[in-house]
């Protein structure tokens, strides 16, 4: 079995913003040569997720209206006190952010079957920025033969 590592950089928008990764991960898969597998794909931050669903611009904006009303970034939360921590100059007050990631998870793994992703028609996978703008990293994992 073959293992190819890569990763994808990005830039990401203001607040929650979602990024389609199917054009670097297909590029990713095609580039490596497996054609049956698997690929993880993993965010690097704590502040982002991985998460497949439909990559469509109502959605998201669906998508960023229920993850605020859900974790209104406005709330109290400790770790929004920066007094009380030992944190660098400009650290942003980001519970709500950090609390998204871990509901929404920060890895996939998905099958690949000659040479493609095992996806529905509308499946995308994608990052989800929770606490932007900043520049990302994505882990890129690659199995198979």
């Amino acid at each position: 079995m073959k293992i190819i590592p890569s990763f994808i950089e990005l830039q990401t928008g203001d607040g929650i913003s979602l990024h389609d990764l199917m054009p670097e991960l297909n590029l990713s898969i095609a580039n490596s040569g497996i054609q049956n597998g698997f690929v993880t794909v993993t965010s690097q931050h704590t502040t982002t997720a991985i998460a497949i669903n439909e990559h469509e611009e109502r959605l998201i904006a669906d998508i960023k209206n229920f993850l605020t009303r859900f974790i209104p970034p406005d709330n109290r939360y400790l770790h929004n006190d920066i007094a009380l921590r030992d944190c660098p100059p400009g650290e942003p007050e980001n519970a709500h952010s950090h609390l998204a990631a871990m509901l929404l998870g920060s890895s996939e793994v998905i099958t690949l079957a000659n040479g493609k992703m095992v996806l529905g028609q509308f499946q995308s996978v994608m990052l989800y920025e929770l606490d932007g703008p900043r520049k990302r990293r994505v882990s890129v994992q690659i199995y198979g033969e």
